[in-house]
C-alpha cells in the first residue's frame, strides 16, 4: 500500500489480493468466458485476486448501507420502501466496464443478504437515432448530450424511492440503436449497477446528477494508447463476428480488409472516443470512490480507494 499524500489509499495487485475474510470462490472457468468482454485476454485468477476482495469490500458497504437505512426508517418513523444499493461503473469505450460490471453482478449475488443484483446501462437512456439526427449529433453518439438525461434521472430517482417494476429502455448494439418494442424490468432489487463511460458526468446546468444518486462508484482507468489498441482489436474482431451479420449497423464495415479496418478503427478513436474520453470521461475519474488501473493485456495493476 502506498500512502503518499492523496485522496486516496493506493494498493498494488499482491497487496489488494491478500484482503482477508473472504468467501470461497465458486466461479468456474466457464462462467467466467461468459462474462469476459470480447476482447478481454484476462486470466480467472484476475477474479481471486481483485473481483473477489472488490465483492467483499462492496458487500460490507451495502450491509451497512441497509443497516443504516433500517435505522434511519424506525428514527424518523417513516414507512422503508425497498431502496437498493447503486453502484456506478465509469470509464473509457473499451476498457472493461461491461465486463467488470458482470463479475461484481454475478458475486454480489452470491450473498443471502443480497442475492438480487441487477444491471442496467446506460446505453439504454441514448436518444433515438432519429432524434440524435434532428438534433445533428449523430457523430456525438455517447456524448453527454446524446442522452435522455431527464429520463435516465427519473429512472434513477424512481429506483432509489423504492418504487417498483420500472421499465427501462434496451438498446441494441447490432441495430446501433433503441428498440422501441422491447423494454427491461428493474424490480426492486437489493443492488443496482449502473454503467456507463459518463455516469460520473457534472452537468452544472442541472441542481442535481446521476452521481449524486451513487451510494458507491468505480471508474476503469488505463493509460490512452493501451486503451485505443483495445479499441482497434475489439473493431478488427466484430468485422469477423458481429458485423458480418446483414442486420447491424456496421455491416458496410464487414468487407474491409485488415489495414482499412485499422485505418477506419483508427479514425473513429481519433475523431470521436478520443475526443469523449478527454472532454467528459477522463475529468471525472477522481468523482470515484475507487480506481482500478489496468496495464497492457487489460490485466489490473493497482486499485485505488478513497479514504
Amino acid at each position: 500500500m502506498d500512502n503518499t499524500y492523496s485522496p486516496y489509499f493506493k494498493f498494488d495487485r499482491s497487496f489488494w489480493a491478500l484482503s482477508r475474510d473472504l468467501p470461497t470462490l465458486s466461479l468456474s472457468e466457464e462462467e467466467f468466458e461468459k462474462l469476459k468482454g470480447l476482447n478481454e485476454k484476462i486470466a480467472i485468477e484476475e477474479v481471486a485476486d481483485v473481483y473477489l476482495p472488490l465483492a467483499r469490500l462492496l458487500h460490507l458497504y451495502v450491509t451497512a448501507y441497509h443497516h443504516l437505512q433500517s435505522k434511519m426508517n424506525s428514527f424518523l418513523n417513516l414507512p422503508a420502501p425497498k431502496a437498493p444499493f447503486i453502484i456506478g461503473i465509469a470509464g473509457s469505450v473499451a476498457v472493461g466496464k461491461s465486463t467488470t460490471a458482470r463479475l461484481l453482478q454475478n458475486l454480489l449475488s452470491r450473498w443471502n443478504e443480497h442475492a438480487k443484483v441487477d444491471l442496467v446501462t446506460t446505453d439504454g437512456f441514448l436518444y433515438p437515432n432519429r432524434v440524435l439526427e434532428a438534433k445533428g449529433i449523430m457523430n456525438k453518439k455517447g456524448f453527454p448530450e446524446s442522452y435522455d438525461i431527464n429520463k435516465l434521472m427519473h429512472f434513477i430517482s424512481s429506483i432509489k424511492s423504492g418504487e417498483p417494476a420500472l421499465e427501462v429502455p434496451v438498446y441494441s448494439h447490432l441495430a446501433y440503436d433503441i428498440l422501441d418494442d422491447q423494454t427491461l424490468i428493474v424490480d426492486q432489487p437489493d443492488i443496482l449497477i449502473l454503467e456507463g463511460i459518463n455516469v460520473l458526468q457534472v452537468n452544472t446546468q442541472e441542481p442535481f446528477f446521476v452521481s449524486d444518486f451513487f451510494d458507491f462508484s468505480i471508474y476503469i482507468d488505463a493509460d490512452e494508447d493501451n486503451i485505443r489498441e483495445w479499441y482497434i482489436e475489439r473493431f478488427q474482431m466484430l468485422r469477423d463476428t458481429a458485423f458480418q451479420n446483414p442486420r447491424s449497423y456496421f455491416h458496410k464495415y464487414a468487407s474491409l480488409t485488415e489495414t482499412e479496418a485499422n485505418d477506419t478503427a483508427s479514425r473513429i478513436w481519433r475523431d470521436i472516443n478520443a475526443m469523449n474520453l478527454h472532454e467528459n470521461i477522463m475529468p471525472t475519474k477522481e468523482r470515484a470512490k475507487l480506481i482500478i488501473k489496468k496495464g497492457n493485456n487489460h490485466m489490473i495493476e493497482h486499485v485505488l480507494l478513497r479514504k
